[in-house]
């Protein structure tokens, strides 16, 4: 049976005091919205439409930016989460099988939960997620008959005896798609919001004798974000989440508690991962690598037996092979080092490519920007680049060739030659004494002048 999904991504987030879209702030470096989007993406959606609103072209550009071919539809009045819904019914005419509800702003729903709520659809035309609270407060309460979810009574319409009731709703909805959207389109505003409430399908579905059901999930997946603390105690959930998983797959972690993850960060198993390493967007690192203290990574993709740090910085489109070494102070962007190349300290290589068994000197640098366009260094195999070499892109130093220490390489190097390029040096007998002579006299008269 095919599956669509509806992600509500409409809202401002007032209580974020926010000039960014509330789905869009960032949840173990991604933003709200992919978080559900990649729970919904497990069920192999025949379509996605997420409906915006507040801020709908970065809304549009963050949901493509995930998955292309992803529909957004706007709301243009945010009249509550049952008009929402109805803003996709147009791209989900013709949808078959069904659909679910997500919220951009609840992060932690998982994907087999999902799977539960359409195996339950067997069962039931309208199946409602929902949690036992340890403090319901203002959540909408699910009012039950055994195992017949009744209807969904909104906190601000709940009597105090229903209010009593801990059973709450997380919002997330799957039914038919044509059965939800021929339910949305007979609600009404009569409630203390004024608002169309997606809840009250359960009683238009009850009133035209539909079956309707509760699947029950761990009240942690239904967090909600709606302010920053909120937000900084999700990111500590997820940090935890992501830490117990990594360990659990076998990566150690020096120190657990100074990792912090992505939500597509993957690491192989019996890699090393050392104190203060903070993993960026699309970084993948394959088994027996190390990860050493204080490294900064983001979409890089490592190889086995490679070590990193301390104290590296690789950037995107850094490709490290086997047994690669990067050492501290050492920055890496758009560049591939080849097996067993050795980076130790000191080093920037931007829009290179590194051949095998290369060692780069300290304080090499690729000058690979000339104030409007970058400009690509190639290095061959077995090359000595010597300490302090600048390379002056777009050049080429061939197979084992050298460069002298301290040179700017401003032309392509042979296969075979060993490079100079710097101006030879002149001592000067004596000439030092006599500087700092005439130096600490004009600071003597100096000091003289101020008195």
């Amino acid at each position: 049976m095919s599956v669509s999904l509806i992600i509500l991504a409409a809202g401002k987030g007032t209580r974020m005091n926010s000039d960014l879209p509330k789905v869009l702030h960032p949840l173990g470096s991604a933003p709200l919205l992919h978080h559900a989007l990649h729970a919904g993406q497990s069920l192999d959606p025949e379509q996605i439409v997420v409906v915006a609103g507040h801020g709908a072209a970065q809304v549009e550009k963050a949901a493509r930016a995930f998955d292309a071919g992803i529909e957004v539809v706007l709301q243009a009045e945010q009249l509550g989460t049952g008009h929402a819904v109805a803003q996709a019914a147009p791209l989900l005419a013709d949808a078959a099988g069904d659909a679910i509800v997500l919220y951009g702003d609840t992060p932690f729903v998982r994907a087999e939960t999902l799977q539960t709520m359409l195996d339950a659809r067997a069962r039931h035309a309208v199946v409602v997620l929902g949690f036992e609270a340890a403090d319901p407060g203002r959540y909408g309460r699910l009012i039950t008959s055994g195992d017949t979810l009744d209807r969904i009574v909104e906190f601000k319409d709940a009597t105090d005896e229903e209010r009593a009731i801990t059973l709450c709703n997380s919002g997330v909805i799957c039914a038919e798609a044509s059965t939800l959207f021929a339910l949305v389109s007979k609600l009404g505003n009569d409630n203390a919001a004024g608002e169309y409430y997606l809840t009250d399908i359960i009683a238009l579905a009850r009133a035209e004798g539909l079956s309707a059901g509760v699947v029950i999930c761990d009240e942690a997946e239904t967090l909600g974000i709606n302010t920053r603390a909120e937000l900084s105690r999700a990111e500590a959930a997820f940090q935890a989440r992501m830490r117990a998983e990594a360990m659990e797959n076998g990566v150690t972690l020096a120190d657990p508690a100074t990792t912090y993850f992505a939500m597509d960060t993957v690491i192989g198993r019996d890699t090393t991962i050392g104190p203060n390493v903070v993993f960026g967007p699309r970084v993948t690192i394959e088994s027996g690598a190390e990860i050493r203290a204080f490294c900064h990574l983001e979409g890089c993709h490592i190889s086995r037996g490679a070590t990193v740090g301390p104290f590296a910085r690789l950037r995107p489109g850094a490709e490290l092979a086997e047994d690669v070494h990067v050492g501290n102070f050492v920055e890496i962007k758009n560049a591939v080092l080849d097996e067993g190349v050795k980076v130790g300290h000191l080093t920037y290589l931007g829009d290179a490519h590194v051949g095998e068994h290369t060692n780069i000197g300290a304080g090499t640098i690729t000058c690979n920007y000339d104030g409007a366009n970058k400009h690509h260094t190639e290095i061959g195999p077995r090359v000595f680049i010597g300490s302090n070499t600048m390379l002056v892109a777009p050049v080429t130093v061939g197979r084992d060739a050298m460069t002298g220490s301290g040179s700017v390489i401003t032309a392509d190097v042979p296969a075979e030659a060993l490079a100079v390029a710097r101006a030879k040096q002149e001592n000067k007998p004596g000439l030092a004494v006599r500087l700092m002579e005439r130096f600490q006299k004009i600071k003597a008269d100096r000091q003289k002048g101020k008195q």
